[in-house]
């Protein structure tokens, strides 16, 4: 069942995701040649906890960790450990906070220390991506609309779009209808409304789509040991437009 927000639970679920974006923006400064992403999971989860926020993801699905933390050629899901982090690494840090109830998820990608000219190319197509689709989150419009813009300018770029993860409503609970692809066809899937709350979150491969999954169900790499990129936020349906809860800014500009 889809469910449809008052604005003050779109207000409440923008405050969860100022939270999350300001976490975010620390980020930039802290990822650096040397560190560990268990570092990383630990001032998440210190940073959240003490400006009064839950880290949501620890015990959903019986996961363990405040963030998910995916490098180079791992999709999503990676687990934090103590993998030290060098120059080049494309690294993917996905969370979400509780604030008050209300619930946000973004993920974004840094690049530790100097990136080479494939990894910023990537980086700059699925950013791309993800607001190309976030273009089309219009009331009226369905989820096939949103997956068909991002497959279009991915595949038109030379890369591929993965297809065994996918986006979802948000609110109350982190995982609710409407689930949707970020390939598709127009015109097709739920149509969108105004009240409606999801995530947009294209995850993109330098080569093949095709991924496999790790023996502890939840960590993910590419099938062909290719770099894999993403970046998601948080949305609003509204009559103005969409509306990102998990902005950290001018959009596009970082």
């Amino acid at each position: 069942m889809i469910t449809l927000k008052s604005p003050r639970e779109i207000e409440l679920m923008a405050e969860s995701g100022a939270l999350l974006a300001s976490v975010h923006k620390e980020l930039r400064t802290f990822i650096k040649p040397g560190i560990t992403t268990w570092e990383i999971e630990v001032f998440v989860r210190n940073y959240i906890e003490e400006h009064g926020g839950v880290a949501a993801q620890i015990g959903f699905e019986g996961y363990k960790y405040a963030t998910c933390i995916s490098v180079n050629d791992e999709i999503c899901h990676g687990f934090p450990k103590k993998q030290v982090l060098k120059t080049n690494d494309l690294v993917k840090v996905d969370m979400c906070i509780d604030l008050n109830g209300a619930i946000s998820d973004s993920c974004w990608a840094y690049v530790v220390g100097e990136a080479t000219d494939e990894v910023k190319k990537l980086m700059e197509v699925t950013k791309k991506a993800l607001y190309l689709g976030i273009e089309q989150a219009q009331i009226g419009n369905r989820t096939g609309d949103i997956g068909d813009a991002i497959q279009t300018y991915v595949e038109g770029e030379g890369y591929s779009v993965v297809r065994d993860f996918i986006a979802h409503g948000i609110g109350p609970s982190i995982h609710e209808e409407p689930f949707f692809a970020h390939y598709g066809e127009k015109g097709k899937g739920a149509r969108l409304k105004e009240g409606m709350t999801i995530t947009i979150e294209p995850m993109v491969n330098v080569g093949s789509w095709e991924m496999m999954m790790l023996p502890n169900g939840w960590e993910s790499k590419t099938k062909d040991g290719s770099l894999s990129c993403q970046y998601e936020h948080s949305i609003a349906i509204t009559k103005e437009g969409p509306v990102i809860l998990t902005s950290q800014g001018e959009e596009g500009s970082y």
